[in-house]
């Protein structure tokens, strides 16, 4: 057992020389391969790190250019755009700018023009209402003319009977009066004498009825353009030769007047009497001064009671 086990180690160390020579033959190669590879393999991975490298540096470098190019081209082009944009919307905003000013310039034109015509209108219907006004006085005026032409046709038919041409028949009487607007106005003295030439005298009104005719016709026949003072007519009454005694010119002495309130009062040396056109017939009588200028009333008996 020894013994085989002896000739098994002789065995096993042939065997491990055989290997141990061996694996001293094959070691140099070995090695020198394992050199060729711990020299190479380093060198390449390094090389090819750095080419990698190197690549992706390029490649950023070339992304980045894109990526700043292709900002740019779009900052460019969005500026534009928008630089075009606001362009058309100023452009927009002044043309419409324009036109509104334009349209506020013809307003206010028209409106000018509106107010223009408007002052126009105003002061042609003022001048219409004045005309009216006008015309309303010549219809009343018409009308009172008309009132006074009926009243006098029957004295004027009687007065064709009984009294000379112009002159009106009243209460048994024919009486003239110078109603004309455009009759002239004269003193005491002078309207007596004109009387005196047609064949009469200043009348004398010493009844309610006279009075009351003689109102009449002058109340219908004033000038409502001229003063009250300028309105009367002088009749057959003074008292020139005792102051208070009012006499006719026929001498007989006034016993009932028709004076107005205060009147007579001889103010500034009235000694002469005349009617005035009152809405109160009854205090239609003034004293004045003899001469002073104004229109008149005759009378004269009729023709077929002379």
């Amino acid at each position: 057992m020894e013994g085989t086990l002896n000739s098994g180690r002789p065995y096993n160390k042939l065997t491990s020389q055989e290997a141990l020579v061996e694996e001293e033959h094959y070691l140099p190669s070995n090695q020198e391969n394992q050199v060729t590879l711990s020299t190479t393999r380093p060198e390449s991975s390094m090389n090819l790190y750095n080419l990698l490298k190197v690549s992706l540096v390029v490649l950023a470098v070339i992304l980045l250019v894109v990526n700043i190019g292709l900002g740019v081209y779009y900052n460019k082009l969005t500026d534009n755009n928008i630089v075009r944009d606001i362009s058309s919307e100023i452009t927009k905003l002044q043309a419409s700018y324009d036109a509104a000013v334009r349209s506020r310039d013809e307003a206010k034109k028209q409106l000018a023009m509106e107010l223009s015509e408007q002052q126009v209108i105003k002061w042609e219907l003022e001048h219409q209402s004045l005309r009216v006004k006008d015309y309303e006085k010549q219809v009343e005026k018409m009308q009172v003319d008309i009132a006074t032409l009926k009243s006098h046709l029957p004295m004027l038919k009687e007065g064709c009977r009984h009294c000379l041409p112009g002159w009106a028949f009243m209460s048994s009487t024919c009486y003239y009066f110078p109603l004309s607007d455009t009759a002239y106005r004269v003193s005491w003295n002078e309207a007596r004498q004109s009387c005196r030439r047609l064949g009469g005298d200043l009348a004398i009104i010493n009844s309610r009825e006279k009075h009351l005719g003689v109102t009449r016709l002058i109340s219908t026949n004033q000038d409502p353009s001229r003063p009250m003072s300028q309105n009367g007519f002088w009749i057959g009454l003074r008292d020139v030769e005792e102051e208070g005694v009012w006499k006719w010119v026929d001498g007989t002495r006034l016993t009932e007047g028709f004076w107005n309130i205060g009147e007579p009062n001889n103010q500034n040396n009235e000694d002469c009497a005349a009617v005035y056109p009152k809405s109160n017939p009854f205090l239609s009588w003034n004293d004045a001064p003899c001469n002073y200028n104004l229109k008149w009333v005759c009378e004269m008996a009729p023709r077929s009671l002379r």
